[in-house]
């Protein structure tokens, strides 16, 4: 990857609670990579703080206010720290909890296996074999879906061609 801006390149592997997560953050956003146990490297985020308020964590990862605290109530969210007046105070890992259970759903998994696969990261290190398996049945979901889609990219390009075709003999004849 190529950053063109003069920001720099903040790297950074984390545990995200089911395994380690490489990130680049770049002006642009972060760039997801899996890296393995072995590479745990903790790096604040670019702001150097480790607690965040509920707006906060909401404005980072546009979620909600209340979708985070509905994901905390079903058991999708690790415990969340509370202040001393007793407002949520977020930290890094659960930022980085919160990117992988957004990779999640952009995959389609259903909020129940999410849920199973929070409680068995919280389970331990004797639920590695259990999260495997959760995991690779999803992606075969995955890609199954990924199939479906690229055969009906194939239909819409096909379809396009054909109007594209049709279009252009009709501005030739006219």
């Amino acid at each position: 990857m190529t950053v063109t801006r003069s920001e720099p390149v903040i790297e950074e592997t984390v545990m995200t609670c089911g395994g380690a997560v490489s990130t680049q953050r770049t002006p642009d956003g972060p760039q997801w990579a899996a890296r393995s146990c072995a590479q745990e490297v903790f790096h604040p985020r670019p702001t150097g703080r480790d607690r965040y308020s509920i707006s906060e964590v909401a404005a980072h990862t546009g979620l909600s206010a209340h979708t985070l605290r509905w994901y905390e109530r079903i058991g999708l969210m690790p415990h969340v720290d509370r202040s001393h007046t007793g407002q949520r105070r977020f930290t890094n890992r659960d930022l980085d909890w919160l990117a992988l259970v957004g990779k999640l759903r952009l995959t389609g998994m259903p909020v129940a296996d999410m849920v199973r696969f929070a409680e068995l990261v919280r389970a331990g290190d004797a639920t590695f074999a259990e999260r495997e398996r959760l995991l690779t049945a999803h992606r075969e979901n995955v890609r199954h879906r990924i199939a479906e889609l690229q055969s009906t990219l194939a239909v819409l390009d096909y379809k396009i061609d054909i109007y594209a075709d049709a279009r252009r003999r009709a501005s030739e004849r006219g």
